[in-house]
């Protein structure tokens, strides 16, 4: 399967936290699983962090701090492109978060599995997997 991680499942599985379920957490660890992460994303977490909404301890920078992460974790990065905002320009708004559904195009565009447990995202037509 090839898996695009929501950010919040990201965060998760990045600090090992309790919100991740152990299905899920297989399912990611398994490395059958390409695992995709996407600069959205990097961007929604430094975001957070700068608004204070996410605390991190990290001397480097969070946008590095981040990217770091992502790659010890085995996770490729996916940047966001003009085919994935030709997509966005059109799709239903039943999402109010610009990131998720911003995610969700990436996820639609290139046949990716959304691992989120956002019960909004299952509207769309994708593929989303979660406990």
């Amino acid at each position: 399967m090839r898996l695009l991680l929501d950010t919040c499942v990201f965060l998760w599985l990045i600090w090992d936290a309790r919100e991740l379920p152990e299905q899920v957490r297989e399912v990611i660890a398994d490395p059958e699983h390409e695992l995709w992460l996407s600069s959205i994303s990097i961007w929604e977490a430094c975001q957070k962090h700068r608004l204070g909404k996410l605390k991190l301890h990290a001397p480097e920078g969070a946008w590095v701090h981040f990217v770091t992460q992502r790659d010890a974790h085995g996770v490729q990065g996916l940047p966001f492109n003009e085919r994935d905002v030709q997509h966005l320009a059109h799709l239903p708004i039943l999402h109010r978060d610009p990131f998720d559904r911003m995610l969700i195009c990436q996820a639609i565009e290139r046949g990716l599995t959304l691992v989120s447990p956002d019960p909004v995202i299952r509207r769309y037509p994708l593929r989303t997997l979660w406990s």
